[in-house]
């Protein structure tokens, strides 16, 4: 006997209420991140052994400054979806919720570490 409406089944829905909402997060930061990071190679690389005050005047302007910003932290974004259904996958228990916790933490500390350190170079 099946307990799911035709909404439900349409809508993705499950008991847990949450559908295909992960899925296409992942998704989206996906492309996301297949337009970003040939854009962020194509600003980043022309500065590769550059000296100091060159990487400087080249990333105090508004298109390297932003695509480097955005590809960090989409990749971060979408590394925290990716580590979460991995633990998620593999662990259980209490052991699950810490390391998915500490998990969200770690990306998205370091995705403001990145921010911060591209706004420090650009300004």
């Amino acid at each position: 006997m099946d307990y799911l409406t035709d909404r439900k089944r349409v809508g993705g829905l499950g008991s847990a209420k949450e559908g295909t909402h992960h899925f296409w997060s992942m998704t989206v930061s996906s492309v996301g991140l297949l337009v970003l990071v040939p854009l962020f190679v194509f600003t980043f690389a022309p500065m590769l052994g550059a000296p100091h005050a060159e990487v400087v005047a080249h990333f105090a302007r508004p298109f390297p400054a932003i695509v480097a910003a955005l590809t960090l932290v989409v990749g971060f974004v979408h590394f925290r979806g990716g580590v979460q259904v991995m633990i998620e996958d593999y662990t259980s228990g209490f052991t699950r919720k810490a390391l998915v916790i500490a998990m969200i933490c770690v990306s998205y500390g370091a995705a403001g570490v990145a921010v911060f350190a591209v706004a420090r170079l650009a300004l």
